[in-house]
């Protein structure tokens, strides 16, 4: 069996706000609708050329304690409600294939390396709308493990699970992309706050000033593949401002592609948006020069 690799990466959204009508969406957006909406398409068009065959999804809403897990499923079908706004997200069909060879081989490399993983096979498991809403934004067909953030893991720890999911996509054969599923920076406005701009998506209605520059800075460091000096400050700027999940997302993907040793340059494939004050962005990661040593 030939080595597996990675093929691909990804930041993305998967903010409810670009699962609603077309119509909402354009009233919601002062006439014009949300660019992650077409970013969606553009991601799209990357995962088609880099012929990834398995989507490794890092779920920022799949909290786990006390352990990494990958969901080791063979296939989910089922429609999804969100228990967090089940009047807005709600009556979304879901339907395809998870990558039971790859989780089990997650939970090998772990069990070589000590870090506390599982794979978990188990139909009656949850699902969450940061996998279903871009499995079906955005996926056609290909296998797709997510793997949970796990709520008493540090930084270093994220980096750590990454690199043995990249080990394991080594052994494994597989063609893989790696979509970090979430927002960067992540706090809600308040329930009666009213936004300073009508266009909900537009950045002036992320919920500090603080927030959204300090995004701003990610961003160009992400584009200039500077994920070193990301990572290096990561723990005294975007663990607390805070990155969905604590940026477990991010840091497992990064792990993945050699940690503090990758320089895969970011392409933005949408504008900077605003969530409900949280800021999003979908970013695409070249990662054709990327040699990680897991």
């Amino acid at each position: 069996m030939s080595q597996g690799k990675i093929v691909g990466a990804a930041i993305a959204s998967h903010h409810p706000g670009l699962f609603q009508t077309e119509e909402f969406r354009i009233a919601a957006g002062d006439g014009r609708d949300s660019d992650l909406v077409q970013g969606f398409l553009r991601l799209r068009e990357r995962v088609e050329a880099s012929g990834a065959e398995t989507i490794v999804l890092f779920d920022t809403h799949w909290f786990t304690t006390g352990c990494h897990l990958v969901d080791a499923g063979s296939h989910y079908e089922g429609v999804f409600i969100s228990d967090e706004m089940p009047w807005y997200l709600h009556g979304q069909k879901y339907n395809y294939d998870g990558d039971q060879a790859l989780a089990k081989i997650c939970a090998e490399v772990a069990s070589e390396r000590k870090v506390v993983a599982r794979a978990i096979d188990e139909p009656t498991l949850p699902r969450h709308y940061a996998t279903i809403n871009v499995v079906n934004a955005m996926i056609r067909g290909e296998r797709v493990m997510s793997v949970g953030s796990c709520q008493t893991a540090a930084t270093e720890d994220f980096l750590e699970m990454g690199a043995v999911i990249g080990e394991a996509i080594k052994r494994s054969g597989r063609k893989a992309m790696l979509l970090a599923s979430g927002a960067l920076s992540h706090k809600f406005r308040n329930i009666n706050a009213v936004p300073p701009h009508p266009r909900i998506y537009h950045p002036d209605n992320v919920s500090s000033d603080f927030n959204r520059e300090s995004d701003y800075r990610a961003i160009d460091l992400l584009e200039q593949g500077k994920h070193e000096e990301i990572l290096n400050r990561f723990d005294q700027e975007y663990r607390r401002v805070p990155w969905e999940a604590w940026g477990a997302h991010y840091l497992q993907m990064i792990g993945a592609l050699g940690g503090y040793d990758c320089t895969a340059k970011g392409i933005a494939l949408s504008e900077y948006e605003n969530a409900h004050g949280t800021g999003n962005i979908h970013i695409w990661f070249d990662v054709s020069q990327e040699n990680p040593r897991n």
